[in-house]
Order: C-alpha cells, then structure tokens, then sequence
C-alpha cells in the first residue's frame, strides 16, 4: 500500500523531472535556433565578401592584362593572401570554385582534386544561395555549416555567373554547448530533486503524524476506550485542525450516545426487574402454597398487572425504535392535516379514561378546521401522551384544559392540569426516557417513563418545540406546529 509520503514524493519527482525536461529542451531549441541563426549570418555575410572581392579581381583590369604573362602568379598570390585573411580573421573555411563544381581555392591544401557535389552547385546557380550542415559528400569528416553563393561577373549589362564561394563554420562547438547545457541542467536537477525530497518528508512527516494518531484514536475509540480525543492540533488553521475538530466533536458524540446506551440499558434492566421480581414472587407463592387459596385471585390480579406493565414497557420500547428509525424521514414525510379533527378523536378515546377519574374537559379550539404541517399518527400519538398524562395527574373533580391557539404561523397546543406542583429543577427531566419524578411514582404505578420521551422525539423530529410550566399546582404542556 503506497503511504501519502510516498505519492507525494513520487508526485513531487515527477513534476521536477517534467519541469527540468521541457524547460532544457526548449532552452536547447531555442540556443539551437539562435546559433545556428547567427553562424549562416556570419557565414552567408563572408560569402558575400568573398565572392564580390573574387568577382571584383576578375574584372580587374590587372587580371585582364596579366593573363599568361609572368606576372599572373603575382596576382594569384595577391588574391589568395586577401581570401586567407579573411578566412583566419572568420575563423572559417573557404572554398572557391568555378560553374562546374571544380575547385580552383580552398583553406584546406587537401581539396584542390575534388569537385563540390553537383546538386549544392544547382541549387547555388538556380536558387542563388545554399545554406545547410553537410560533409559535401565526404569532402569532410564531419558535419560542417555551409553558406554558398555565386561568382557573378557583370561585363558591359550582362551578369554571368563564372563559379561559387563556400564559407563553412565548425558545428563542434554547437556540441560543446549542449553538452555544457545538459550537464548543467543535470546537476541542477540533481540539487533540485534532493531539495524537493526534503521538502516532500517534512511536509508529509507534518500532514500524516495527526492522521496517524487521528488513526489510533479511533481504533481505541473501537475498543471501547471513549475518553479519546485529539488535543495537539488545536492551534493549526488549516484542514488537519478542522479536521481534528470534527473529530473530537465524534468522539463526544460517541461518548454521549455509548453513555445514553448504558443508561438506556440500566434503566430497562431497572423497570423489568420490579415487574419480573413480582409475577415471579407470586407465582412461586401459589406453587409452594406460601399464598392461600382465598388470596390466590388477588395474587393473580397483580401479576396479570405486573404482565401488562412489562408488556406496555416493550411497546413503547418498540416506539422508540420505530421513531429513531424514522428520524431522517420524517420531515419529508409531513403533510397537511386538521388538527382540530385529531385532537377531537384523541379526546374521544379517552372520554371513559377521564370520566372515571371524575375529570372534566375545557377545550378551547377554532370551530373551523386547522390545517398545519406534520405527520398526523405522530401528531395523534404526542396528544394522546399528553392528555392521557394530565389524567393521571390531576386531581379528582378538576379539569383539563385543551386550548389551540394561532400566532407568527405556528399554532399552540396547551394542555393544562391542576394537581401537585413540580419542582423547577425537575422540569428538564421530564422528558428524559424512565424518568419519573418522585411525586407520581405512588400515583403512576403503570407508566414507564417513555411516554414525553416519545413526545419530545416525535417534536424533534418535525423540527417543533414542546415546554413545560408547573406553578401552584398549574401544570401546562405546550407544543407547536406549523401552519399549512
């Protein structure tokens, strides 16, 4: 498996290796270009020298009258001593000869038998001028730079070509160059990749050595250790410290939910243990005849109760499951509903609940229909819980009072019953799962703590609020929902 040290070094070289490569080669390109340029300028220029000084000798009127005579030689050597001149002050090779590619002066004493190759004299007669690197055919050992251009000799209106000049220049030192250049520009690479492997293991050694142990965190955070959390990166602003963040922001996310776990499973260890103590009680009492026969129904009264508690604790346990289930869907799953008609229905469930307890109903809604957002099984279960906990609560002969309210597009549902006060410190529990404050427990023996738990999910969910009150005995439940 390639480490993130190792793709970046591999990157880092890569790019390096590329720069180096392009930018020596269109160095060497562009030198290539520039000399060349300026050697067939050089040479082409020479040329031009040589062929008008030749082209002027031979018109000369000392040429025209030494011709066969002993003073012709004179001439020569003047001519040739003038073209050797100009050859050492070039620091080029010259070659003269005539329309048929016959040599009659050259700088090298070795070439006066050859005879230049016939197509660089057509294209010197046809073209007027011949540029290029070439040995001529084997005439040199090696490559040479050649500028050539006519004799022209003007008699009278007339201009007759009577040979050509050939000035070359050495290409060696072309090869000198772009040996300096690559050896140059190795070494320079060299130094370059040696600076950016450096670089590469700093950088890598500082963005992998939080992911390191961001890496065993977690994996002690598997085993179960959740005190965890990553501290040293606090001070970085850059993506390692932003992501240092959301990782201790998981880890005490973690932490909560692994501790609502073991409190979860507490406290159903706790209300299953009571009702199992007691069905288990009485029955071993019926078996070894601990209970008398006469108490025998009384006995089996209780554990019929004792069963439907442990079988309301499993419901609502149920509840909760299908809810965080459902958690993510919920808010796209609402619709609009009367919530007229849904408390209605709930308070007709429970009219035999509320007429045995001696309880009237106030109930204060809108005689037209409500239309708000949510989801109305959720919404019917949030006002059965809440109306069915205000029976249990209020006093005997009181009423319960059901108000629905509209204001800024929510509409408010109050349910309000008169009993015992609850303490302020004790408000934010009631909505925790088993929570039962110490008041209702001889008055609620069949609850299981669930019930605003479920209330204050089911809100939560549909992004709503519920709230508590409880003064001189007055206690309100007040959610919101919507408006359609």
């Amino acid at each position: 498996m390639k480490s993130l040290y190792k793709r970046q070094l591999i990157m880092m070289v890569g790019i390096v290796a590329l720069s180096f490569t392009l930018l020596s080669t269109a160095f060497m390109l562009l030198s290539y270009r520039y000399i060349i340029s300026e050697t067939r300028d050089r040479l082409e220029r020479n040329a031009g020298y040589i062929a008008s000084f030749t082209s002027e000798y031979f018109t000369s009127d000392y040429y025209l009258k030494t011709q066969g005579t002993i003073l012709e030689e004179a001439g020569e050597d003047f001519y040739r001593a003038n073209v050797e001149t100009l050859t050492a002050m070039s620091d080029s090779s010259i070659i003269v000869a005539d329309s048929n590619g016959e040599i009659i002066y050259a700088s090298e004493s070795e070439l006066y038998t050859k005879k230049i190759p016939q197509n660089v004299v057509d294209q010197i007669q046809e073209r007027g001028s011949y540029t290029g690197i070439t040995t001529l055919n084997g005439l040199y050992s090696s490559g040479r730079y050649f500028a050539g251009l006519p004799i022209n000799v003007k008699i009278g209106d007339l201009e007759i070509s009577q040979g050509l000049v050939l000035v070359s220049g050495d290409t060696s030192g072309l090869s000198e160059m772009w040996r300096a250049t690559a050896t140059i520009f190795f070494f320079a690479a060299v130094v370059v990749l040696l600076i950016a492997v450096i670089a590469s293991s700093i950088t890598s050694a500082h963005q992998t050595r939080p992911l390191t142990e961001m890496a065993e965190a977690a994996r002690k955070f598997g085993r179960g250790e959740f005190d965890v959390r990553v501290n040293n990166y606090k001070d970085r602003c850059d993506e390692i410290g932003e992501l240092a963040d959301a990782f201790n922001s998981m880890a005490n996310s973690l932490a909560k939910v692994e501790n609502q776990r073991a409190d979860f499973i507490a406290n159903v260890s706790h209300e299953l243990k009571t009702p199992m103590t007691t069905i288990s009680g009485f029955a071993e009492g019926i078996l070894d005849g601990t209970i008398p026969p006469e108490k025998e129904q009384d006995a089996l009264k209780i554990v019929v109760s004792e069963t439907r508690r442990l079988s309301r604790l499993v419901r609502r346990m149920l509840d909760l499951s299908r809810l965080n289930a459902l958690a993510e869907n919920s808010i796209t799953a609402q619709e609009q509903f009367d919530l007229v008609e849904v408390v209605s229905q709930v308070i007709i469930s429970l009219e035999g609940k509320i007429t045995d307890r001696n309880l009237d109903m106030d109930v204060q809604m809108p005689e037209d229909k409500l239309m708000v957002w949510g989801d109305p099984d959720s919404v019917t279960q949030v006002c059965y819980n809440l109306i069915d906990n205000a029976a249990k609560f209020a006093a005997a002969g009181t009423s319960i009072t059901l108000r629905i309210t509209k204001k800024e597009g929510k509409a408010y549902t109050s349910i309000s019953n008169l009993g015992a006060t609850i303490p302020q410190d004790e408000l934010p529990l009631l909505f925790e799962r088993f929570h039962k404050a110490d008041y209702s427990r001889s008055m609620d023996r069949d609850g299981v703590g669930l019930g605003l738990y479920i209330v204050k999910t089911i809100l939560g969910n549909l992004k709503e609020n519920i709230t508590v009150t409880s003064e001189d005995g007055l206690t309100t439940f007040t959610f919101t929902l919507t408006l359609a």
